[in-house]
């Protein structure tokens, strides 16, 4: 007996000291896991969030995202009643534990040991919310222990508020929908601060199997689930009987999807601001989609429905010709509106941004602007002829004119802009040097490779019709540090700027505003009669739709058609030209860009107050005769209003007795053998 004394006191002091030692290790062991959970530091909260678009009024005009919807509200804009059904079916003792119901865990473990198997769950709305951002939802022991190491660092670095806002952000709804926002805007159209509680009871039981318990899905397990819920929130005195009872006879009212628009709004311009935040934040698109922001755009609903109505009604049906416009504001870049092409869902290639076309005559204002910057004037003579140059390595260029028409003596640069002579163009490169036209194409914005030839100035290189755009508001503008943008501002999801557009105000090239306006001032004669020479200025096809004053420049290749022109309040900039670079051999081809430009500009000004170009201090404002270049008098044929340094002006007036070119063009119709040359060509 004492023997047996002696051995049953021995093998209790051995399982006692097994037990202390055990309980020392697991202290210990406890200890180091906590230490090293704290020395990691907190774990990143960031999942993935649908990005949220606005237009310039504040208003959402689209979303981002991935495969699923996700939102992220604070919990300040959550319902009670979500918060209390979540926890009541969930967690209810949540802000109780530090991250582990052991309650829970030890009937669950018993329920598992009795199985054999992982049957029972017993993870707290900290578990879960650990394994919504950094595990997967296999049932294994390595996930279960990966998920508690997770579940600690969350406790020991954030607030209970925090993580169940988390939660409640990440949760998965059913549907594509995860977090509590993209649920309630999913099942029910409506944010969930405007959700009721037979609503909120009823999306707290999705999460538990949500194809299971998915209204939409099955009614009847649904309603089930929200039985139970309601009658663990009176349970737990969250709400009353009365209550209870209530929401139960509640008929709710699900959003139908099968009438979604499928149509997203300005896809185009939504693909630039992706990319143009992408940039400014220095990361990818799919980060920008999916990274939950708010960003800010320029977009202007009813520019860019004009813009695309215009198009749809423009080009021809069944036309391969495709088109590209911008439109920006004159005075700040900011665009607002923009179409890539005639049909998205045909064709995502934005052309207006990425397609690197001939500009053609586009370019010629930006050759000006050098030239004046270089003694000469709006007045400065040059002769319109067939006209040979030889180049630096010995062989020669010979440009022409459209259609071989030449004034055939010396023309005014302001007649030259608007009728479109390359005579006057390429004769003031080579008089510049390309050199220095290359430099004030870069002052502009313009980048890309820029051949400094004779031939540029005629627009042989390929530039985007965006930068071209941006080129004219800064001429416009006569600034350099406004720009093109799409985006005024980008916060998180917790509404912190990352991103506020600021115009630039550190760049080293200086645009001179006096000659800028010069410039500007000069495009207006593209639509003015009072310019015409030897041919029709370039707008007179399409001034008799226009009502008010603009300025602008056409140009024309092979393969290209291009209308960029401009109001003192905004800038347009049309494409049109086949994606395989065939040539446009119709003349109705050739005038889509014009027309488009016409109708849609003439249509976004219709709410507007007339505006006038405002001379800068440093011009001034003179009529001259626009044939001779002199100051017009009592007896001039025409006259026209010109800018320029005062010093640059004019002290000689017209004769009476000069005559105008459409005399001279008539008096030589009048000659038979003119007549006879046409009949033969004929022929």
């Amino acid at each position: 007996m004492l023997l047996f004394i002696r051995f049953k006191w021995k093998w209790i002091r051995r399982t006692m000291k097994t037990a202390v030692t055990c309980g020392v290790l697991g202290l210990i062991a406890f200890v180091a896991v906590f230490i090293y959970a704290v020395g990691l530091g907190p774990p990143s909260l960031h999942t993935e969030q649908n990005s949220i678009y606005y237009g310039s009024e504040g208003k959402v005009i689209d979303e981002t995202h991935g495969a699923q919807e996700r939102y992220w509200i604070s919990k300040k804009e959550m319902p009670e009643e979500i918060v209390h059904a979540t926890l009541a079916i969930e967690d209810h003792r949540f802000y109780d534990h530090f991250g582990f119901d052991f309650r829970r865990i030890a009937s669950a473990a018993l329920t598992d040991l009795k199985a054999m198997k992982m049957v029972e769950g017993a993870s707290t709305i900290t578990q879960q919310y650990a394994r919504n951002l950094y595990l997967s939802h296999e049932k294994t022991w390595t996930r279960k222990i990966k998920e508690a190491f997770y579940a600690m660092r969350l406790e020991i670095f954030y607030e209970k508020d925090e993580i169940l806002e988390g939660y409640l952000n990440t949760i998965y709804y059913g549907h594509g929908a995860y977090g509590i926002e993209a649920a309630s805007r999913y099942y029910f159209d409506k944010h969930a601060k405007e959700l009721t509680l037979a609503e909120a009871s009823m999306l707290a039981g999705i999460p538990k199997g949500p194809s299971y318990y998915s209204p939409l899905n099955n009614a009847e397990n649904a309603n089930s689930r929200q039985e139970q819920i309601l009658s663990r929130m009176e349970e737990l005195g969250y709400i009353s009987p009365n209550k209870e009872q209530q929401a139960l006879k509640v008929s709710l009212d699900y959003y139908d999807h099968s009438g979604e628009a499928t149509k997203a709004v300005a896809p185009y311009f939504q693909d630039k601001v992706t990319e143009e935040a992408a940039r400014l934040l220095e990361t990818d698109v799919d980060a920008i989609k999916t990274g939950g922001y708010h960003i800010y755009t320029t977009l202007n609903k009813n520019h860019q429905k004009e813009l695309e109505q215009s198009i749809d009604q423009t080009i021809a049906n069944g036309s391969e010709i495709q088109t590209a416009s911008v439109i920006m504001d004159s005075q700040t870049g900011a665009v607002t509106a923009l179409a890539g092409g005639k049909n998205y869902s045909e064709s995502a290639y934005n052309r207006a941004t990425d397609a690197q076309r001939m500009v053609g005559s586009t370019i010629k204002p930006f050759l000006y602007y050098a030239a004046l910057l270089r003694d000469y004037t709006p007045l400065t003579m040059v002769a319109s002829k067939p006209t040979t140059f030889e180049l630096k390595n010995g062989k020669v260029y010979s440009p022409s004119n459209y259609n071989n028409y030449y004034a055939n003596r010396k023309i005014t640069m302001a007649q030259a802009l608007a009728l479109s002579d390359n005579i006057y163009a390429v004769t003031t490169n080579v008089d510049i040097g390309p050199e220095n036209f290359v430099d004030t194409l870069r002052t502009f914005g313009i980048s890309g490779e820029l051949p400094a030839v004779p031939s540029l100035a005629l627009g042989t290189a390929s530039i985007s019709l965006y930068e071209m755009v941006d080129g004219y508001m800064r001429m416009v503008s006569g600034s350099e540090a406004v720009r093109g943008h799409t985006i005024t501002k980008i916060t998180d999801r917790h509404d912190n700027v990352l991103y506020k557009y600021e115009p630039d105000t550190d760049t080293e090239r200086n645009i001179d505003p006096n000659v800028a306006f010069t410039v500007t001032h000069m495009m207006t004669g593209m639509f003015d009669t009072a310019l015409n020479g030897y041919m029709s200025v370039t707008g007179a096809s399409i001034a008799d739709q226009l009502t008010r004053m603009y300025g602008g420049k056409s140009g024309t290749t092979d393969s290209d058609s291009w209308m960029i022109g401009f109001s003192p309040q905004y800038i347009m900039g049309v494409w049109t030209g086949y994606d395989d670079n065939r040539a446009i051999t119709k003349t109705k081809d050739h005038q889509y860009a014009k027309h488009l430009w016409a109708d849609t500009m003439e249509t976004i000004h219709q709410p507007l107050p007339a505006a006038a170009f405002t001379p800068t201090p440093g011009v001034k404002g003179v009529y001259i005769n626009p044939k001779t270049g002199k100051l017009s008098g009592p007896g001039c044929p025409k006259e026209r209003l010109v800018y320029m340094d005062e010093e640059n002006i004019p002290t000689e007036t017209c004769e009476q007795n000069e005559k105008s070119d459409e005399e001279e063009i008539n008096e030589e119709l009048k000659d038979d053998s003119w007549l006879d040359g046409i009949v033969d060509w004929f022929s």
